[in-house]
């Protein structure tokens, strides 16, 4: 283990042999980090908090602290972060609340630019990029594959489904199924990510089928009850499983859909 001397880590903390903490960090109580993880420097984090394998943290990242949020009386909740994560400078997570699951989770290969934050008890997949200083309120859940552009936010409780992408300067305030294209201040729907879906090996095929799914629910003046029933239908006929992750993103929604 590289433990800078400039640096305090709490004895409660659990961190690997291949642990490499620069100086002036700080980690604290209940803290655990696993093989091949990076602090690169003044770095504070904060438990209950476990982080995986080979995450990168570069400087001034404030990861597991308490929530500001009001109703947050110093109970004990938790943050989980898996593998291969890449925080960037300034980036601030917040543990969740009781009066939610506890917790708030980043999953693997998320790359989270400058000043990027994830509030209390947010949920978030894979494969994500956080632009500069884009911004989750408390509660929002994102899937994989989604990218978020740089000084955009998120309103509390919203979804964000698998391989939707949000321009710069969007201000999201309504979930955005899978597979859509928002942007604008407020957000507004301009298509779908064929160009994430293209880079992540999704088949020209599949693309259409989407394009085809998309244009049943934003050009056709359908109510969305009818639309979901034309949808599933042609899940029927295409049997393209990227559908059925369109409806389910549609069908999840509790704040509606951006249309």
């Amino acid at each position: 283990m590289s433990i800078h001397s400039t640096s305090i880590v709490h004895a409660s903390s659990k961190i690997h042999d291949s642990v490499e903490i620069g100086p002036f960090c700080t980690i604290g109580e209940n803290v655990e980090i696993l093989e091949g993880t990076k602090i690169i420097s003044h770095a504070v984090i904060k438990g209950p908090t476990k982080i995986g394998r080979d995450n990168i943290i570069y400087q001034f990242c404030t990861i597991g602290d308490d929530t500001p949020d009001k109703k947050f009386q110093g109970e004990e909740t938790k943050l989980i972060i898996g593998d291969k994560n890449i925080f960037r400078e300034g980036v601030t997570i917040h543990r969740g609340t009781v009066q939610d699951r506890s917790l708030t989770s980043i999953g693997s290969n998320n790359l989270l630019m400058p000043f990027a934050h994830v509030a209390h008890d947010c949920i978030v997949g894979d494969d994500n990029v956080f632009a500069n200083l884009a911004a989750l309120a408390g509660h929002v859940e994102v899937g994989n594959n989604v990218n978020i552009g740089g000084i955009t936010t998120v309103h509390q409780y919203c979804k964000l489904g698998d391989f939707c992408f949000a321009g710069m300067n969007s201000s999201i305030t309504m979930d955005v199924p899978a597979f859509v294209k928002v942007a604008s201040d407020p957000a507004r729907v301009v298509g779908i990510n064929s160009v994430g879906m293209s880079r992540n090996d999704i088949s020209d095929e599949s693309i259409a089928v989407i394009k085809k799914a998309y244009k049943i629910v934003y050009r056709k003046g359908y109510k969305l009850d009818y639309a979901i029933n034309e949808l599933k239908s042609l899940y029927a006929e295409k049997n393209e499983p990227l559908i059925k992750i369109f409806i389910e993103s549609i069908e999840a929604s509790k704040r509606g859909i951006l249309r």
